[in-house]
């Protein structure tokens, strides 16, 4: 099954008040309505798209070590993904299916890595939970995501919903006041910094599968061995 098809099932499981979440159904109409806002806004217009250089950035990974955007393109194409943190089910098979195609990424000479506003501690439980063998960078306060235009704040019956209903409080989930997430994204980078790949969907419940990100990749391979 597809990661695309697999979100499709939990969602319609979940809006159905299905286990393990059990939801009311009186939440759905302030998610959708969330997400319908930024859909209208055009938000993903104002991201970054294929064509584009990416910001340099150095952020930390759960252990504390720096990880640079120059370090890593010096290794060859950067796959990057933006999810919003733990506490999403979206977000977690995202990463899940994204370790599974690690092996075939690193076949084709590029690095993987996510990048979330979470704190430290969420991102090791993050990788822990879902058994990631790529790194799960710190963004605070999502200076990275804005500087790929995906940062947005959600609007103040979001937040409400979040933290009194789900008891999600971000504010200390991402050790930041500012109750900010990056819309989900995943580009690949090439090595001189171009963005040779965009995919942003304000809609979090949508991801391509992993499977697109290989042929970009070996067209970026055969552009370094000519």
């Amino acid at each position: 099954m597809s990661l695309p098809e697999k979100l499709a099932a939990f969602r319609a499981n979940f809006e159905a008040g299905g286990p393990p979440w059990n939801a009311p159904a009186w939440v759905h109409e302030p998610m959708h309505r969330a997400t319908a806002e930024l859909v209208a806004a055009d938000a993903a217009g104002h991201a970054l798209k294929a064509g584009d250089t990416a910001p340099a950035f150095t952020l930390q990974d759960a252990d504390g070590a720096a990880h640079s955007s120059t370090g890593l393109l010096a290794r060859g194409p950067l796959v990057l993904t933006f999810c919003r943190g733990v506490w999403c089910p979206y977000c977690n098979m995202d990463l899940q299916a994204l370790q599974e195609a690690l092996p075939a990424v690193r076949e084709r000479g590029a690095e993987l890595v996510a990048v979330s506003p979470q704190t430290a501690s969420n991102s090791r439980k993050s990788a822990r939970d879902n058994k990631l063998a790529f790194p799960i960078l710190s963004d605070p306060g999502n200076e990275v995501a804005a500087a790929f235009g995906l940062r947005f704040r959600l609007p103040d019956y979001l937040i409400e919903l979040y933290r009194d209903a789900f008891k999600n409080d971000l504010t200390v989930v991402n050790g930041d006041p500012g109750w900010t997430l990056p819309m989900p994204a995943r580009y690949v980078i090439a090595p001189d910094g171009t963005i040779a790949y965009a995919e942003v969907n304000p809609d979090y419940t949508n991801r391509p599968d992993p499977s697109e990100l290989l042929p970009v990749l070996d067209s970026l391979r055969r552009a370094a061995a000519r």
